[in-house]
């Protein structure tokens, strides 16, 4: 029975002392269908067999190895220098912010009458809020990687406006958050993306799931504070001002209805929404693979800043996402080789109900600090 759980290529034999236990969840049971695919299959990975046992669900997948992005990066590099010519800022970032900052509001306006619970504002407040709230956050993303302008003051003011619906100041401390999960990939106590000990302990069943995947805002939004403090900056003052600032005087002008479709339409942007299950297909691991980041090359990148192109954009962080899709074409060779999502809707389907995902399916690393790290950008902020 055990040969439909062989990873591909193997022999007769499985040696289940590389699996850490993980081989009990096969007994007498019949394992899932396998959740990612390869565009491109070889000898090693068909897409369609699974490549690897379980992961062992009692703790996180601990890893000695370096992050792979930086490799890859290199050796895309070596192999197209042209890829340089990809990078840098993107002048169409700021006019898609201006637009869905405009299009939140106007329907904020045009709701300030009706009742937040009837049927309409929540529908609203889920298929249009929920979608351009999110669009937001992936354009505050963007933008953290200044690459909306060239300067880097311009790009913190344009954060700190896509910011204004969203209800909540977050932009001046994500970005700090957020640089730090790309130079520390999965490093324990310093990359805030990661699940922490307690979620593993609580969460690691299907209601659990479901309730992280429900409330997943308030995890992103919480955790960092918990795992890594951040020493404030005068940008994180002009947010929270600024941020307070609109709240009231919308509220006061508009009434409570429009402030509160705007704060509804976040909490649905970072829940059970279609777009938000980039947050975890993203790192999460699936079908057994130690592998630390998916991809995902399907319609919904049209409302997300093509954000699906992950490993591209953990690889090349300078590049914009209007290029993202440039950059896969430039080294077919090593992206369409890499198991990726087929559809983050059902990353979300499957995160709750499959056995083999939790959240105790991440890659952990053992943190090595950074404090030279933290005098160097101290530095940087107060030179802008």
């Amino acid at each position: 029975m055990l040969d439909q759980f062989r990873p591909a290529g193997a022999g007769s034999q499985v040696d289940f002392s590389y699996f850490g236990g993980a081989e009990s969840l096969l007994e007498g049971k019949q394992r899932s269908p396998r959740r990612t695919e390869v565009p491109k299959p070889t000898d090693k990975d068909d897409g369609q067999s699974y490549p690897a046992l379980p992961q062992d669900p009692s703790d996180f997948l601990w890893l000695m190895t370096e992050e792979p992005h930086r490799t890859r990066r290199l050796e895309i590099m070596k192999a197209h220098p042209e890829v340089t010519k990809l990078m840098g800022h993107e002048p169409l970032t700021k006019y898609v912010v201006l637009a869905v900052v405009a299009l939140q509001l106007g329907v904020a306006i045009y709701l300030r009458h009706t009742r937040p619970l009837s049927p309409i504002f929540i529908f609203l407040a889920y298929t249009i809020g929920g979608t351009a709230n999110h669009n937001l956050f992936l354009a505050i993303h963007e933008i953290t990687h200044n690459l909306a302008f060239r300067g880097v003051n311009a790009n913190k003011a344009l954060a700190i406006f896509a910011n204004l619906p969203i209800g909540v100041p977050y932009s001046a401390s994500f970005k700090k958050y957020h640089i730090e999960h790309h130079k520390h990939l999965g490093e324990d106590g310093i990359d805030t993306d990661l699940p922490s000990r307690l979620e593993l302990v609580c969460l690691n069943n299907v209601l659990g799931k479901t309730f992280f995947a429900s409330f997943q805002i308030f995890f992103y939004a919480i955790r960092p504070g918990f795992v890594r403090t951040q020493t404030p900056t005068i940008w994180h003052l002009i947010n929270i001002v600024v941020e307070l600032t609109f709240n009231v005087l919308f509220a006061k002008i508009f009434g409570i209805s429009s402030l509160m479709y705007l704060v509804l339409s976040s909490f649905f942007a970072g829940s059970l929404h279609p777009c938000a299950g980039h947050f975890i297909a993203e790192h999460y691991l699936w079908d057994g693979l130690e592998q630390e980041t998916y991809s995902y090359y399907g319609p919904l990148n049209v409302l997300a800043y093509n954000v699906g192109y992950h490993n591209e954009h953990h690889d090349f962080p300078s590049v914009p996402w209007t290029r993202l899709p440039a950059l896969r074409a430039l080294a077919p060779e090593f992206y369409d080789t890499i198991p990726s999502h087929p559809s983050w809707p059902m990353v979300i389907v499957n995160f709750i109900r499959d056995r083999e995902v939790g959240m105790f399916a991440r890659a952990k690393r053992v943190g090595k600090g950074i404090k030279k790290e933290e005098v160097e950008e101290a530095k940087v902020d107060k030179s802008s």
